[in-house]
């Protein structure tokens, strides 16, 4: 087990789940833009958002895949299979409380459900499993996260 292994499957799944997304988006499976969602709690300005969104998600990547390294030490094993279970764990953790709960308790351009005529925030919440974005996205989103853990599941595995 290598926490470089995991931080590399880190890399490289989070840019896996960056161009599944946007896939996604451009076949109309999804209305989410993940740049825009993360980085316009930071900047109202679009461009602006959505550079800081993929410096974000990235950042967040390779901390959640330490997050994976200690969780492969504590249990004494990694590889693919076992980053598939955290990568279904994941999956659930971003669906629920995190973007149902804590992201729009947050987020200050964002949309809460007692948010009234005179307030136009810019995004509106995800909901649970970010099903506001689209059926397509709790799929979407699952199927990229499961993917994510068996890529770091599988480089914290095989490089030492």
């Amino acid at each position: 087990m290598s926490v470089w292994g995991a931080l590399a499957g880190g890399l490289v799944g989070t840019m896996v789940i960056s161009i599944g997304l946007q896939l996604g988006q451009a076949a109309g499976w999804t209305r989410m833009d993940l740049p825009l969602l993360l980085g316009s709690a930071f900047a109202e300005d679009r461009n602006r958002a959505r550079a800081i969104g993929w410096a974000l998600h990235l950042t967040y990547g390779l901390l959640f895949s330490l997050v994976y390294a200690a969780i492969f030490a504590a249990v004494g094993h990694a590889g693919w299979l076992f980053g598939l279970a955290l990568g279904a764990v994941h999956a659930g953790f971003v669906g629920g409380p995190l973007s149902n709960l804590i992201l729009p308790a947050v987020h200050p351009r964002m949309g809460r459900p007692w948010t009234d005529a005179r307030d136009t925030p810019l995004l509106e919440p995800p909901g649970f499993m970010l099903v506001n974005y689209g059926s397509g996205t709790v799929v979407l989103t699952t199927v990229l996260h499961l993917a994510y853990g068996a890529i770091v599941g599988g480089f914290a595995a095989g490089l030492s």
